[in-house]
């Protein structure tokens, strides 16, 4: 097997790896990217066609380039996908793709990789691979009587392939919202299953991105800015316990603070509760064939869409658990940031936007392997 010594092995070629990789490259700092897919940008390749960023464009870009002024004030799904295949040309980040790390240990001062056809030593790891990413397996009592299709939001495309059916989504996040909004668009019948209780948060306020609310308030506590943002929430949301949503006791920014999850952001399915056009469920008991019981009713169903989240994507790295404890803070509160030239880029969950934590964590971890660099 091949062995291949690098200063600096970045993880993955996603956001997170294209951020990582130009910062390095700004610093003339050597590194070698890998991908397992054969792609940069994978996942923005086979998200569902309706996806939006929640967070505005001007809180969206990565390091030294910004998305141009005529696309979207929400970029769509194609938007952000052009935006990363220009970047990449832009800085000519060459991964090696088909390359998928199957292991990685510390030994000695090295970090070393495992993958199929090589192994990599490297003095640093940046791990861009995202904090999530193994699908959550959906298991109800009765679900194999199903006649249906049952399926993961991941495996999701778009609403035009369930035109005129009962669609039940099972979950109340960013996606299950958006993936039922686009069901109605598209002319089905969606149906949701809502568990537990929820922090919903309009995406604008007269006319003001709500991230842009957070940017102003980022020095605050958690605590603190929640109790200040909870009237405008609560005047722009309203009382939602008579469709069957329930608030949770933390406010959205204590609770991604606790979490590590996001808050709901609404981009228009509210309405379509509202008006009846998005029914809601609550938690599913069992399925027995096309019949899905749940704790307040029971429905006919012709597909189930799971979005219900994912695994923590950490099995690969060997290292101690408190570590990726660590990471629910970010870089700049994070006690074992570097440690052992070991850095993960945009695992925290920010309340100002993913893409924007990362291209802040893409250019503390450059900073700071140029001053490892020096020594």
């Amino acid at each position: 097997m091949q062995s291949i010594k690098t200063e600096t092995l970045i993880i993955g070629a996603s956001i997170a790896g294209l951020g990582a990789a130009a910062c390095l490259q700004k610093k003339s700092l050597p590194f070698i990217i890998l991908e397992k897919k054969d792609r940069v940008a994978d996942p923005w390749h086979r998200h569902y066609e309706r996806l939006h960023l929640h967070t505005p464009r001007s809180l969206s870009s990565l390091p030294f380039r910004k998305f141009e002024k005529h696309i979207s004030i929400y970029p769509s799904r194609n938007e952000v996908l052009d935006y990363l295949l220009n970047y990449q040309k832009a800085f000519s980040i060459l991964p090696r793709f088909n390359t998928e790390a199957i292991s990685i240990v510390r030994q000695g001062k090295l970090w070393i990789t495992e993958t199929i056809d090589a192994t990599y030593q490297s003095e640093n790891l940046i791990m861009a691979t995202g904090a999530y990413a193994t699908p959550k397996k959906f298991v109800v009592q009765g679900m194999e009587t199903f006649p249906g299709k049952i399926i993961h939001s991941s495996e999701y495309k778009s609403g035009k392939d369930y035109r005129g059916q009962n669609l039940l989504i099972v979950g109340f996040g960013n996606s299950a919202c958006e993936i039922a909004l686009d069901l109605y668009e598209q002319g089905a019948n969606p149906i949701m299953s809502l568990r537990s209780p929820v922090n919903i948060i309009p995406r604008d306020i007269l006319g003001i991105p709500v991230l842009r609310i957070s940017w102003m308030m980022q020095k605050l506590s958690p605590r603190l800015a929640d109790k200040i943002s909870a009237p405008l929430t609560k005047y722009f949301i309203g009382d939602l316990r008579k469709f069957g949503i329930q608030k949770m006791q933390i406010g959205p920014l204590k609770e991604m603070q606790k979490n590590s999850r996001p808050p709901v952001i609404d981009i228009g399915t509210l309405k379509e509760i509202k008006k009846g056009h998005i029914k809601l469920y609550g938690e599913i008991i069992s399925i027995e064939k096309d019949i899905v019981y749940f704790k307040n009713g029971h429905q006919q169903f012709d597909a189930i869409i799971a979005a219900i989240g994912y695994n923590r994507n950490d099995d690969i790295l060997k290292i101690h658990r408190d570590r990726f404890d660590d990471l629910r803070f970010p870089i700049s509160k994070q006690k074992y940031f570097g440690q052992d030239g070991l850095y993960f880029c945009g695992f925290h969950i920010s309340p100002l936007g993913q893409i924007n934590e990362i291209a802040g964590d893409a250019k503390k971890i450059a900073h700071d392997l140029q001053k490892k660099s020096r020594i």
